[in-house]
């Protein structure tokens, strides 16, 4: 009986299972050195029916006001962490407990990016098993450096708008290169929810971050260059 469960069952799902990841090393091999033009976020938005605005723009190229920007908002440890930050990941789910619903996320931007790179935004404990496989696996093949740079050049900033560069064309009509401090901060102050804040720019909850972000990026510890 077991015999027949491997064979029908378990060994399918283990050839599935280490070719995926396989496939992941690969892809995360190729991007270490070219750009990022292509992730599981923005094929999922183009197989149902949208368009995307992207292009990609190299680390030198974004403000550094964007980069500290996105640190002090999504991951105060970036630079010093292993791809997880344990006591974020405590703390936001001691909040979301006493909130009855998952009202905030202990993600780092790590694995941020590695759901969207890889995955889909759909919850559940088989895609943050992935998630943290996959983030581990790029801590391993990238640095900090550049899991930065392909974080700010994929992530989406409004309906069909991704990476730093687009939306700094779309919202600013300038490039990422010179974004100022508050263009930089309400950037990434779209990212929780930037479908509905790109319509709703001038939003309270919005501008409140935006100036929490401003009061927190001259802190923001930047990664340093590999060596």
């Amino acid at each position: 009986m077991f015999r027949l469960i491997f064979k029908w069952v378990l060994a399918p799902f283990l050839v599935l299972f280490l070719g995926f990841h396989v496939l992941v090393a690969v892809l995360l091999a190729v991007w270490s050195v070219m750009p990022v033009q292509q992730t599981a976020f923005m094929l999922s938005h183009r197989l149902h029916g949208g368009s995307i605005s992207h292009q990609w723009v190299d680390y030198q190229h974004i403000a550094k006001s964007a980069k500290q920007a996105s640190i002090a908002s999504e991951d105060a440890k970036f630079a010093s962490h292993h791809g997880f930050d344990f006591q974020s990941i405590q703390a936001a789910k001691q909040a979301n407990e006493a909130a009855g619903a998952v009202s905030v996320g202990g993600s780092t931007i790590s694995q941020q990016l590695a759901k969207n790179l890889f995955l889909t935004s759909h919850r559940s404990y088989i895609r943050k098993g992935e998630e943290a496989i996959i983030t581990v696996m790029m801590e391993q093949f990238w640095s900090k450096k550049r899991i930065l740079e392909v974080y700010l050049n994929v992530v989406e900033f409004g309906e069909g708008i991704y990476g730093i560069e687009m939306a700094a064309q779309h919202y600013f009509g300038k490039s990422a290169a010179k974004l100022s401090r508050e263009e930089s901060a309400l950037l990434i102050s779209l990212l929780p929810n930037p479908k509905y804040y790109g319509k709703n720019l001038h939003a309270k909850r919005l501008r409140n971050k935006q100036k929490i972000i401003l009061r927190r990026m001259n802190t923001a510890v930047l990664p340093a260059n590999p060596s």
